[in-house]
């Protein structure tokens, strides 16, 4: 499965092989007005239409909501706003970034994205984690203690569901299926799906065994520690009868017209946002100096101007033998219009330099 051709594919070997995309994921950050409060989340999700609407006409790729269930993330049904950007849009493929599969129905997953791509007009991909953010377990009544077997069996039950057909699959997470029909039917085979990794090799085995395409969410830390996991993608698919599959990467980031407002605009929301996550999740709170290294050339972070953004995607694509990449713009705080300027920059002068750059 790959990904939709695009106007460039760069380099040689694999790259030649898959088209170049360059994309945008967005977690529904609640955004602030003028006056730095707080937007509701109704108008957060409005806001979300009109930046996937700005995407498609600016040129950018893809464009990917990651499914969240917090205050500050309000982004449970991905596919319902996707399904009005698709309404409004003709060009830029549509996805979630990502579907937590492990809390979720595959059935049910499955049938949601085969209508977006149905609304769509065959536009429509999704990426399959077992979930980073653990707020849907306790909601829908799911035991961390099974966080590996649900997602095992429910990747499992998806790879059938995109055979076509009528299915049959038995397990110990959900009822079984015996030789049944699940629509909607797509019209042109089966459409993109990756598998979302952030450090498990398990997890980059689990999308070879499959042929699912590899999706590297590298949020913090040098970037070039992930390249072993795109030589094991390879090497585990040849062993599993496979063929080739593209290897993408999804960073945060932040563009602004220069590096210093990038910098001063983004830095007190991802202080705040990381801040309040370390005190559940347990890692240290960033700091000046951890952000400045961050944003460097060895860093995890994106922020700058939409120069010193390209450069950075071409050379990480390079050493992380990558063909995508998608920047997760947006920050709790940051304003709808920052966030409009950021998708402008992207996609009419960081896509094109990042496609000169690889040619």
């Amino acid at each position: 499965m790959t990904t939709a051709p695009s106007d460039a594919a760069g380099g040689s070997g694999r790259e030649a092989q898959f088209p170049l995309v360059l994309g945008l994921d967005t977690f529904g950050d609640v955004t602030d007005d003028h006056d730095g409060r707080p937007l509701s989340h109704a108008q957060t999700i409005r806001n979300v239409v009109e930046e996937g609407v700005l995407a498609d006409q600016v040129g950018v790729d893809f464009f990917g909501i990651g499914e969240h269930h917090t205050d500050d993330f309000p982004m449970p049904a991905a596919d319902v706003v996707l399904g009005a950007i698709a309404a409004r849009t003709s060009r830029i493929r549509l996805g979630s970034a990502v579907t937590v599969l492990s809390s979720d129905d595959p059935v049910r997953v499955f049938q949601r994205y085969s209508t977006l791509n149905a609304v769509s007009g065959g536009r429509a991909e999704v990426i399959l984690g077992r979930g980073s953010s653990i707020d849907s377990f306790p909601l829908f009544g799911y035991d961390l203690a099974d966080y590996e077997e649900l997602f095992e069996e429910k990747t499992n039950l998806f790879a059938e569901l995109l055979k076509g057909g009528p299915v049959t699959w038995q397990g110990k997470t959900r009822a079984p299926l015996r030789n049944q029909d699940v629509v909607p039917h797509t019209e042109s085979g089966p459409f993109p799906v990756w598998i979302g990794v952030g450090g498990s090799p398990q997890s980059v085995v689990r999308a070879a065994q499959h042929g699912f395409s590899l999706m590297l969410a590298i949020i913090g830390g040098p970037p070039t520690r992930f390249a072993p996991f795109s030589q094991l993608f390879q090497q585990a698919l040849d062993q599993f009868g496979h063929k080739p599959q593209p290897v993408g990467v999804h960073a945060p980031g932040h563009i602004a017209t220069t590096d210093e407002k990038a910098q001063e605009e983004f830095w007190p929301h991802y202080m705040e946002t990381l801040r309040r996550a370390s005190k559940t999740r347990g890692f240290a709170p960033p700091t000046k100096e951890s952000f400045r290294y961050e944003i460097g050339p060895h860093g995890a972070l994106y922020v700058g101007s939409p120069e010193t953004v390209a450069t950075k995607i071409a050379a990480n694509l390079t050493n992380l033998d990558a063909t995508r990449f998608d920047l997760k713009y947006g920050m709790g705080g940051l304003s709808h219009e920052a966030l409009m300027t950021n998708i402008e920059l992207y996609g009419t002068r960081t896509v094109p330099r990042v496609r000169e750059l690889l040619a």
